[in-house]
């Protein structure tokens, strides 16, 4: 017979933080991917080759915004934030 498991749904609050957290892990992922974007645009010497100078403000702006949404990612995520510890639950210490 299967233990009972708690709540099916989250609290909103829970739920934004995970949210939140998922957003903080997934942010190095877009980062990389932004980063290595100038890696596929034309070289130089061809008809529709960037300059050299706009690549580097095309990273240094990605690395801003990414300074930028860690920060305000960093403000939001409540580290004190946990779900309520059920007295069934072995796992959470109940």
């Amino acid at each position: 017979m299967r233990e009972p498991r708690g709540p099916l749904f989250l609290g909103r609050g829970s739920y934004r933080q995970r949210r939140l957290a998922d957003a903080a892990r997934f942010l190095p992922v877009l980062g990389a991917v932004l980063l290595m974007l100038p890696l596929i645009w034309p070289r130089a010497g061809d008809a529709q080759a960037i300059a050299t100078s706009t690549a580097m403000y095309y990273v240094f702006g990605c690395w801003m915004a990414l300074v930028a949404a860690s920060l305000i990612l960093a403000w939001w995520l409540d580290p004190t934030a946990t779900e309520p510890k059920g007295e069934d639950d072995p796992v959470r210490g109940g």
